[in-house]
């Protein structure tokens, strides 16, 4: 192979460097300097369009160039070489570096995209860069006997004549003006000269790197897919919540698989997650649209608010101060009113819509007890009317923060779990029937404590009347009168309570009322259909 470095007759390589670099600290506008001095930096409004800029403006230096020259020297050993000697393991103390081979035009960008750079060198020094590219080579010089004799190529002008030719697309097409036809577009870092392997797919999900020899492939390819997917839709102007669920159980799916591959619990847990996300997006859609098989417009909208209710009920019954139904209901319904910052407004309206016998009763009992705090006397809470309401304080509802409350929700969901409450308790039959405080407590448990399609429990598969006993604050053995109650105010289209189990529906009447489980509860995932009931929110 001839040396490209002859002595004499050679010229001075070419080498054009393209740099992007902001603007100004805090700017999104880059500037793009080209290492030709004839070319004025430019000004672009964002990374993205200076790229594109930087790249056009090295092919166009490309095409004006017409290849490399036979005659030029080796950039690279303008540059000393150093970096081929060591990187070949030879070091500084080993033998020289020595150029050789035809003059190529070489092409390397930055993988981060901050320069571009070509030049003229040895094909050797060339091939010493692994991610450069080589776009065209010199035509080495014939003999002097055989140049008479060597035959241009019909149809290709400049063959033969200095004119390069680009390894790119095709290495006979020259355009007709004399540059080469690859030279169009910036060529992507050249290939390897072994033998090409076939690129091994690796993807991200849930902030999880897929590891390319994940096994099996189809697998991989779908965790890779679903990730695709996930950004995706996050780049749609409009939220498709079918889709969305979609996503999401497909996602259950494949985790449930990566953990049983791998055997890591925290994929399986993304996985629960995962279905928990399916079925609130499924239930959102159902409620935005007003599809789906219940076709039920709830009062409450959403899984987030139907766990609070549940939650609620729970901390009622495991903090109420002072024992009965009727203390009860109105520990539920004053915590409703100031589970925020712990205070709220009541008035005198408000407890005589409630079922008490004796109010002024129950709450001298809760001031005494030191859970209630009123700013006058019980009488003047009583006598308090819409315009000028009493402003109470439940210092247990309070925060050790001394800002939020302990129950975590906020001021939008505490006002619609509010409103449900009052509007369950005073639903229209059971205050036509005069029903007590523990009916109205049932009420409210079996309402929370519902399936999709109503019925008690989830999946259906009933409460356990103990539980039920204890949010209502009375004996088991009186929940058979309480709910032959509730079935004479038609609140159940049928039910039925044993020693062991209450089962039953709720009316198509009550249906808006109901707090569904989330999909999933039950022996499916391992709760079973005696599920505890208050312990998903407590």
């Amino acid at each position: 192979m001839a040396e490209a470095h002859a002595a004499g007759e050679q010229v001075a390589a070419r080498v054009w460097t393209v740099r992007l670099d902001a603007a100004g600290r805090g700017l999104t506008a880059v500037k793009v300097d080209c290492s030709r001095a004839a070319c004025t930096p430019q000004r672009l409004g964002s990374a993205a369009q200076g790229r594109a800029f930087a790249a056009a403006h090295l092919r166009a230096h490309l095409r004006a160039a017409g290849g490399p020259r036979g005659e030029a020297a080796c950039a690279c050993r303008a540059d000393g070489c150093q970096g081929h000697a060591e990187s070949a393991g030879r070091g500084s103390a080993g033998p020289a570096w020595r150029c050789g081979g035809a003059v190529v035009l070489a092409v390397l960008t930055d993988p981060m995209g901050r320069w571009w750079r070509a030049w003229e060198c040895c094909a050797r020094c060339a091939a010493a860069h692994p991610a450069a590219r080589v776009v065209a080579t010199a035509p080495e010089a014939a003999p002097a006997a055989a140049v008479d004799d060597a035959p241009v190529s019909a149809g290709v002008p400049g063959v033969g004549a200095g004119v390069p030719l680009f390894s790119a697309p095709s290495p006979d097409a020259v355009s007709a003006g004399g540059a080469p036809a690859g030279a169009d577009r910036l060529p992507a870092p050249r290939a390897a000269v072994a033998k090409p392997r076939r690129a091994k797919r690796s993807g991200k999900i849930a902030q999880r790197h897929v590891p390319h020899d994940l096994q099996p492939t189809v697998l991989r390819d779908e965790l890779i897919e679903l990730g695709d997917a996930f950004r995706a839709y996050q780049s749609t102007a409009e939220p498709d919540l079918a889709r969305l669920a979609g996503l999401h159980e497909r996602k259950a799916l494949a985790f449930t698989t990566w953990a049983e591959v791998t055997g890591d619990a925290s994929l399986r847990a993304e996985a629960r997650r995962a279905e928990q996300a399916a079925a609130t997006a499924l239930a959102q859609h159902a409620q935005r649209t007003g599809e789906g098989a219940e076709g039920v417009t709830r009062l409450l909208t959403g899984p987030n608010q139907w766990e609070h209710a549940r939650a609620v009920l729970a901390h009622v019954r495991d903090h109420a101060p002072v024992p009965g139904p009727e203390a009860r209901l109105v520990v539920l319904m004053l915590t409703l009113r100031s589970a925020c910052g712990g205070s709220g407004n009541v008035t005198g309206l408000d407890l005589k819509g409630w079922p008490l016998t004796d109010a002024e009763q129950v709450l001298r009992s809760l001031v005494d007890a030191g859970w209630l705090r009123l700013p006058g006397t019980v009488a003047d809470l009583l006598a308090s009317g819409s315009d000028n309401p009493t402003h109470v304080r439940v210092d247990s509802l309070l925060a050790p923060d001394g800002v939020s409350g302990v129950l975590g929700l906020g001021r939008t969901t505490r006002a619609k779990l509010s409103g449900w409450a009052q509007k369950t308790v005073g639903e229209r039959k059971l205050r036509k029937k005069r029903l007590p405080a523990a009916a109205r407590l049932l009420a409210l448990v079996c309402a929370a404590h519902s399936s999709a399609d109503g019925r008690l429990g989830a999946l259906g598969g009933g409460l356990d009347p103990d539980a039920v006993a204890a949010l209502c604050a009375v004996d088991a053995s009186d929940l058979g009168a309480l709910v032959e109650q509730l079935t004479a105010a038609e609140w159940f289209a049928d039910v039925s309570l044993t020693d062991t189990r209450l089962t039953g529906c709720l009316s198509e009447r009550v249906l808006p009322l109901g707090c569904p489980f989330p999909a999933g509860t039950g022996p499916a995932s391992g709760g079973g259909a005696g599920i505890a009931i208050g312990s998903a929110g407590a």
